[in-house]
């Protein structure tokens, strides 16, 4: 689940889209988690890791696409309301922009950081104006892994944004994350359960 190198493809970037037309829930043993206040929350076990995938599906609706857009990629305002950033930072590493980002873990577990890819594209698809950003771990050598923190290796997330139609958003938003370390898996999926339903009001 680590992008070594390149970028991501057209594909990825329309799969995303179309997850917001009709949800990819068909085929797989996606469970529903949580339903509330217009937001749907579903989850699939990893055999690897026995940790969850999670989509969410929902309407945001006193903000616009391109707002909540802009807002989940600004860095410096993530800073100022995540009170677990402990560093969070891009840099250009071999030609592409790479994201940084130590989090905060209470003691007396170690902290963690990712190292990932993350792009933006605004799309039209058949007159529909989308939002979609995706994000996946990598590696560079530029950020070496640091003493006392565990570096987070499989970390990928989606999001896809466009008008509900009215002064709202329509999102789609697919995550994935193994802290690694000898956290119990049922405790990360407790707390990424918990991340994916904050994400509602990003």
């Amino acid at each position: 689940m680590e992008l070594a190198a390149g970028s991501f493809s057209g594909e990825q970037f329309r799969e995303a889209c179309a997850e917001l037309q009709q949800p990819a829930l068909a085929g797989a043993d996606w469970q529903l988690l949580v339903e509330t206040s217009g937001i749907s929350i579903y989850r699939l076990l990893d055999q690897k890791t026995g940790l969850y995938e999670y989509k969410v599906f929902g309407v945001l609706e006193d903000c616009s696409p391109t707002l909540l857009a802009d807002i989940y990629m600004d860095l410096d305002y993530r800073k100022q309301w995540d009170q677990y950033v402990k560093e969070l930072y891009e840099q250009e590493c071999n030609g592409q922009t790479v994201v940084y980002w130590e989090v905060k873990y209470p003691f007396p577990m170690s902290n963690r950081d990712y190292v990932y890819l993350r792009q933006r594209r605004d799309l039209d698809m058949e007159g529909r104006k989308i939002h979609v950003v995706l994000a996946q771990s990598t590696s560079v050598p530029q950020l070496v892994e640091r003493s006392g923190v565990i570096r987070v290796k499989q970390y990928k997330q989606s999001l896809a944004i466009e008008s509900d139609g009215k002064k709202g958003s329509k999102v789609f938003m697919y995550y994935f994350d193994n802290p690694g370390g000898q956290i119990p898996s049922w405790l990360i999926n407790w707390a990424a359960k918990s991340y994916t339903q904050a994400a509602r009001v990003l």
